[in-house]
């Protein structure tokens, strides 16, 4: 199974598991792992499709550690079609937006485990990993009504989601922001809200300290500069309703 280590440090690192959608009609999707001490979580594990490919691939990487959290951004099938299976096969607790512990069930969510199915309030809240402080931290509309991303304080990466999403590209990493544009500024004007989300988000993780930006999909951001182009980027980009036209019938 193909990864890549974002960070690695004492009792602490940060993996991910690479596009296992190769060659199919499926979205690419970034699935991570963050393994603290002796416990883990994955973020947005996807579909049914890769369930038991991402499953063994979390494991290995766990090594001594247990699974306890799996993190939901947003409701999206790409994120939580698989969530029963994991449900079922750990003993983790799953997180999503309170807008969607009532969706997820529509994916065959089995009653015994609907009471580790979680809802996380709109103005996010903080994960322990065996000390590890996580922050879930508010991107709603970003493109979801209920839309959450993950701080990690000690490697000091963002878990983004669909911000920052690229599509079409190859590679792991942005080398050269100007153009890798091309690969994202299609998606982010349509599936993002407006420029209000996404000002109120550049002003929000702007007091983190981030060394990495890791959307679900494509490339991720490494280091301060590159972190913050993008930032301004999202700041300023005019998307979703701010570039409505008027509709037309068909024929």
């Amino acid at each position: 199974m193909s990864h890549t280590t974002l960070f690695e440090g004492p009792s602490h690192k940060n993996v991910l598991l690479e596009d296992y959608n190769k060659g199919g009609l499926a979205v690419q999707a970034n699935q991570h792992v963050i393994v603290h001490g002796k416990a883990g979580i994955v973020l947005d594990p996807g579909g049914h499709k890769i369930y038991s490919k991402v499953l063994s691939a979390t494991m290995q990487q766990l090594g001594g550690a247990k699974l306890q959290y799996i993190f939901l951004s947003h409701q999206d099938p790409d994120i939580v079609a698989a969530t029963n299976g994991w449900l079922m096969t750990t003993e983790a607790t799953a997180y999503i937006s309170a807008l969607w512990t009532r969706f997820v069930p529509h994916f065959g969510l089995d009653r015994l485990v609907e009471s580790r199915l979680l809802a996380i309030p709109d103005e996010g809240m903080v994960l322990d990993l065996d000390g590890c402080k996580l922050q879930i931290i508010p991107g709603h509309f970003l493109h979801s009504p209920g839309n959450f991303q993950i701080y990690d304080p000690v490697s000091k990466i963002l878990y983004s989601g669909d911000l920052g999403a690229s599509v079409g590209v190859d590679g792991v990493e942005v080398t050269d922001f100007d153009k890798h544009l091309q690969y994202m500024e299609g998606f982010h004007q349509r599936y993002m809200s407006g420029n209000r989300a996404m000002r109120l988000w550049a002003e929000l993780v702007r007091k983190l300290d981030i060394e990495m930006i890791a959307p679900q999909h494509g490339c991720f951001f490494r280091g301060k500069p590159m972190v913050e182009r993008f930032i301004s980027w999202c700041e300023n980009l005019q998307c979703g309703i701010d570039l409505l036209k008027p509709y037309r019938l068909p024929g």
